[in-house]
């Protein structure tokens, strides 16, 4: 490797941090002498706090701007957390190491109660993400859900003020920063199925920098890699958006591929949920197979008068 270093375009959250610096110890322990440094920055994404991201543009929000850095040469790749990462990307950029998936299930925590099913009547839960609030409303048409946006520390606060009575966030998140004793109930995929991507961290570069390919091919994790191209091959086939309630989650046993999938209308009136399994090496098309049942299933009925009144609103 040259000695110039490479720089890594990341988010200033505490999260975005830690796993900039976690990517940055592996690829000095992989290529000792390697010069690698951090350049973070705060993206529209981090800085709009009082609305959800479906109102203001979407989690590419978190994104764009660390592809900006990349493209006018101030940073050479840039650390993501998969579930942040819109299904497309631009067409000079691609993911090209992803790490071993962590916890990919989503957090239950309450300062009151044990578990999901102990919240009464008209509880009020804190989650911003389309994804939780339709198969939280399946399950529970009864609670409150209420917005919640900011860095860890600022939605644990709003529990521990009373504000709320359980929040949802992802255990990947938590036990990363180590405060997974916050963790009071991992819901299982049956309730909330994961976000595309969730536990998994990519690592985007352009792709005409063979150097930084290069360096980042020691820390690329196949298996991962395998189920994060289903879960968001099946995202990109329904044409998905923030405002889309979508969950897409794969599991790998051995050389099988199972994908399941959830499609949902925000105010969980009308779900959908399906799974196929096959080969890991047909993960692209066993995500798109997905996808494209489900639509004739009727969720491109759905899907469709979901962009419909996207489109009005904005």
């Amino acid at each position: 490797m040259s000695n110039t270093p490479l720089r890594i375009a990341t988010r200033r959250s505490k999260l975005a941090m830690w796993q900039a610096e976690h990517v940055q110890s592996l690829l000095r322990a992989a290529h000792p002498g390697l010069a690698v440094e951090l350049v973070p920055m705060s993206t529209q994404g981090d800085r709009v706090l009082d609305r959800a991201l479906a109102e203001v543009g979407g989690k590419g929000l978190f994104v764009k701007e660390l592809e900006v850095a990349m493209q006018e040469g101030r940073a050479d790749i840039a650390v993501h957390s998969m579930k942040d990462v819109p299904s497309e990307l631009p067409p000079d950029f691609a993911i090209v190491a992803v790490l071993p998936r962590a916890n990919p299930l989503d957090a239950f925590i309450s300062r009151r109660f044990k578990r999901f099913e102990d919240l009464p009547r008209g509880a009020r839960v804190g989650t911003s993400s389309p994804r939780r609030q339709a198969q939280l409303r399946h399950a529970r048409p009864d609670l409150r859900l209420e917005l919640l946006r900011g860095n860890v520390d600022t939605r644990l606060r709003r529990l521990d003020e009373g504000e709320l009575d359980a929040i949802l966030l992802a255990c990947a998140g938590l036990e990363r920063l180590g405060i997974a004793h916050h963790i009071t109930q991992q819901l299982d995929v049956e309730l909330s199925l994961p976000a595309v991507g969730q536990g998994v961290i990519g690592i985007e570069s352009r792709t005409d920098d063979q150097r930084s390919r290069t360096a980042l091919a020691a820390l690329h994790h196949a298996d991962s890699f395998t189920r994060l191209v289903a879960e968001r091959s099946f995202a990109a086939t329904l044409g998905g958006s923030c405002h889309s309630p979508i969950a897409a989650h794969a599991t790998l046993d051995g050389g099988t591929l199972v994908v399941h999938g959830f499609i949902g209308a925000p105010d969980g009136s009308e779900t959908y949920r399906d799974r196929v399994s096959g080969p890991a090496t047909e993960a692209e098309s066993l995500g798109r197979g997905l996808a494209r049942r489900m639509q004739s299933a009727g969720a491109e009925a759905l899907l469709e008068r979901l962009r419909q009144e996207a489109a009005a609103s904005s």
